[in-house]
């Protein structure tokens, strides 16, 4: 959650994610789309990237698909098709998420890369939803209000109010 309103704080996508390997964390990144003008720029990108530039945490019999085999990912919110693809490529244990990504969701909300899509050699892991989802809806609530700046085409969201009731989630 801090590396998601870090995220707000610097007018991105509220979204931040740690990378977990027995019981530390070992790497923790946040949305830079806007800053980076790179929309690959993605919190868990972020973070694989530094995993990647660190030789202790990269050692040469783990790079590939087994680079991520024994660590964790707790994310805000589901990861995209982009990033859900990603982690399978690094072979990420499991990833535990606050919300849904009803748009670009790569872990079952729209598209399930991480189990339902099967590979010759990459092997899925399992996603699991709900850790801490309040506070992440109202994260994306929070910038959803605001004037987005770096928009393409911003829109006046002057009379728009924060919605403070949250549904419950919905059985997929």
């Amino acid at each position: 959650m801090d590396m998601a309103e870090e995220a707000l704080a610097a007018q991105e996508v509220p979204v931040g994610c740690v990378f977990v390997r027995d019981g530390t964390v070992i790497a923790k990144g946040r949305n830079r789309t806007n800053e980076l003008r790179n929309a690959t720029r993605h919190a868990e990108l972020e973070a694989i990237d530094a995993i990647i530039s660190d030789p202790e945490l990269t050692p040469p019999e783990k790079r590939g698909p087994k680079l991520l085999s024994d660590t964790i990912l707790y994310v805000t919110v589901e990861p995209c098709i982009m990033c859900a693809s990603a982690l399978r490529q690094v072979g990420i244990k499991a990833v535990y998420y606050g919300c849904g990504n009803d748009r670009f969701g790569g872990c079952g909300s729209v598209l399930g890369v991480n189990e339902n899509l099967p590979h010759p050699a990459l092997s899925s892991y399992s996603a699991f939803t709900g850790l801490r989802r309040e506070e992440a809806i109202m994260l994306l609530r929070r910038f959803y209000i605001t004037e987005n700046v770096n928009a393409p085409n911003p829109r006046s969201k002057a009379n728009r109010v924060l919605k403070t009731e949250i549904a419950p989630p919905t059985p997929k």
